[in-house]
């Protein structure tokens, strides 16, 4: 699993990367305050070496919670830049700064 940020000077966006390895898996996606949690806007990729991999451009200058769902189920990024409890899920959600 990783995450890549590439700062765009021209614009007020950050390209961000994000990939996980999901060899068995069928459908991954990443979903987070950017996308309202929504599976269908983070899909991301199969490439032929099983990795998950797929592109977003968020508004820098923000932190963002998020996970992957993979074949639906939540997993937290390792990678992210933090972590932070969320009482709705049960759980420590990643977050991602950018």
């Amino acid at each position: 699993m990783s995450i890549k940020k590439q700062f765009i000077k021209t614009k007020p966006v950050c390209k961000v990367t994000f990939s996980v390895e999901a060899k068995e898996a069928n459908i991954a996606s990443v979903v987070g305050d950017f996308n309202n949690w929504n599976p269908a806007e983070g899909g991301l990729s199969k490439l032929k070496n099983g990795t998950f991999k797929g592109v977003f451009d968020l508004p820098k200058d923000a932190s963002y919670e998020f996970k992957y769902v993979i074949d639906g189920d939540f997993v937290n990024e390792p990678e992210s830049d933090s972590f932070i409890w969320n009482d709705f899920a049960g759980t420590e959600n990643g977050v991602l700064t950018v």
